[in-house]
């Protein structure tokens, strides 16, 4: 109890076999998304789930499993997500909706993050745009933070 009380103490459980997380993420009942966000200092204790989980599941389960299609892997973190949480703007590219999108090379496109290096970004991400703002240029952050809060209508 002392460490709760003076520190911050990490606990890190595996409670699922790998075998079983593949076919969750597969099934097609599932979106695809985090409960990680980025912390700003890039400082800290995280989960690399906070950089990775897209990464991660467009290599291993579309590239090099094959166990998903690209436009399926997409569909489940994009358009799915939106659709559940009633956020009609967002989750197409279409006339009308919301410019966030992500440029990336399905060549190389991977998670780096790992539990000793949890702030590593991720590799074959080539430009990000937020509301139309070029958020990440593949080197470097904005600090145009074009990005909001999004509420359900």
């Amino acid at each position: 109890m002392d460490l709760v009380v003076e520190g911050s103490p990490t606990c890190l459980f595996h409670a699922l076999r790998q075998d079983d997380v593949g076919e969750i993420v597969c099934s097609p009942y599932a979106m695809i998304a985090t409960d990680g966000g980025i912390v700003s200092t890039r400082k800290g204790v995280v989960h690399p789930r906070n950089y990775g989980t897209f990464p991660r599941v467009l290599r291993e389960y579309v590239r090099e499993s094959g166990r998903m299609s690209w436009e399926e892997a997409i569909r489940k973190m994009t358009y799915l997500p939106a659709r559940k949480f009633g956020i009609l703007d967002r989750g197409l590219v279409a006339l009308g909706m919301k410019a966030d999108l992500v440029m990336l090379d399905p060549k190389t496109v991977a998670e780096r993050a790992t539990f000793d290096d949890p702030h590593a970004f991720p590799v074959g991400i080539k430009c990000v745009v937020v509301n139309g703002s070029v958020a990440w240029n593949g080197r470097t952050i904005s600090k145009s933070r074009s990005g909001r809060v999004i509420r359900k209508a």
